[in-house]
């Protein structure tokens, strides 16, 4: 007959206590069995609803969004704004320069043509001759009283030489009161010395004897003292 195997290693049978607790154990095990067998439509029921669980809202998350968004667009905008400017600038430069290069071909154009007419009119004057006469000498003191702004009309110069040496680029005045004082007067325009030199002309000879020299200086110190050579209808 075999053994019990409740009572196995123990010296005295199980009392009512212990068959009820091992009873217990017995029902949770079926009943665990139980909850394990799910039929076959996979639907459980149960008798009363699980209770909803509540779920809380936010803008926080959003309006962080937005705002990432916004500030990418911003300096999205920022960068075209920066680009275009430049742009801008390069373009305002560029058209600056042109204009400066313009203006510095314009003005090195209107130099090269006066210094091309003052070539011009150097060699003009180089190739001009005059007669070595009175008539020579006047018109060649003339065109050098031109550029000095020294006034005298032809009419009044030659009246004038006609006068004072009859046209003798050599005469010299021994008797009147300069050669009495030791500077006679000399020349075309019978010029003293002292006078000479003061209104001597740049670019004439220094000679006082040389004839287109002494009409230049005379009608220097003539405009100086009476307006015009022009003016002058006796000595002077």
């Amino acid at each position: 007959m075999p053994k019990n195997i409740f009572t196995r290693g123990h010296s005295r049978p199980l009392n009512r206590t212990h068959k009820l607790a091992i009873a217990g154990v017995g029902t949770l095990g079926a009943a665990a069995v139980a909850l394990t067998a799910v039929p076959a439509s996979g639907q459980t029921t149960t008798s009363e609803a699980a209770p909803t669980a509540k779920v809380a809202y936010s803008t926080k998350q959003i309006q962080d969004v937005h705002a990432g968004v916004t500030g990418q667009l911003a300096g999205a905008s920022q960068k075209v704004a920066s680009i275009e400017a430049k742009k801008e600038a390069a373009a305002t430069a560029k058209k600056a320069a042109a204009a400066k290069k313009a203006a510095a071909e314009k003005a090195a154009a209107k130099r090269e043509a006066k210094e091309t007419a003052s070539r011009s009119a150097q060699r003009t004057e180089v190739k001009k001759s005059y007669p070595n006469n009175l008539d020579g000498w006047i018109r060649e003191a003339r065109a050098i009283m031109k550029k000095h702004g020294i006034p005298g009309s032809y009419e009044g110069i030659h009246r004038n030489i006609i006068r004072e040496s009859s046209g003798n680029p050599k005469a010299i005045n021994d008797w009147d009161i300069n050669a009495i004082n030791g500077i006679p007067s000399k020349g075309l325009l019978q010029v003293i010395p002292p006078t000479f030199e003061a209104y001597h002309v740049p670019g004439t000879s220094k000679n006082i004897y040389d004839p287109v020299a002494n009409i230049v200086a005379a009608c220097n110190y003539a405009a100086d003292k009476y307006g015009t050579m022009d003016n002058v209808d006796s000595a002077y």
